[in-house]
């Protein structure tokens, strides 16, 4: 009986990870829905999430001292025009208190040329979301519910990544 209750629960464990492409990606064991989540752009205007509804939401947390989060954002630029990912829009927000001016020279010199940073001043979409670290997206998906997190960096260039992501497009 101890056998076949192991069996189980590895089975049901494999089965549950079976297809994600990455250690450091976390599906939710139930979706996440939050009210009232907003973030800002760089003319200060309140950006909330509820307005892409409809859409494959990533939310890329990021720092500028942060040297993982460098490595990754060149690769998270080229996702946004990946032609699988015709649906996906991506927000890669600045929790490190960073100013505008740091935040653009960062993306200049990572030659960023299809994303914009956008902003969590008062850190308060990082703690309701609970964030422990950046890099850290958030994956959301066309009901506006969270279903999954990619802790510490990745490579969003990364095929298996890619076709992943592409499920939820």
């Amino acid at each position: 009986m101890r056998i076949l209750i192991l069996y189980i629960f590895l089975l049901a464990n494999a089965v549950a990870t079976e297809n994600v492409p990455s250690k450091n990606i976390v599906i939710n064991d139930e979706l996440k829905v939050y009210d009232n989540l907003y973030f800002f752009d760089q003319e200060n205007k309140r950006i909330n999430l509820d307005e892409f509804k409809g859409k494959f939401v990533l939310l890329n947390f990021w720092a500028v001292w942060c040297a993982p989060c460098k490595e990754e954002m060149p690769s998270l630029d080229k996702l946004k025009v990946n032609k699988k990912l015709n649906n996906i829009e991506i927000f890669p927000i600045n929790v490190g208190n960073d100013s505008i001016e740091k935040s653009k020279e960062f993306f200049k010199d990572l030659n960023i040329k299809n994303l914009e940073a956008y902003f969590d001043p008062k850190i308060n979409l990082a703690r309701e979301l609970s964030l422990r670290g950046v890099p850290t997206s958030v994956l959301v998906n066309k009901n506006g519910e969270e279903f999954a997190r990619i802790i510490g960096i990745v490579d969003f260039e990364n095929p298996s990544i890619v076709d992943w992501l592409s499920k939820y497009n």
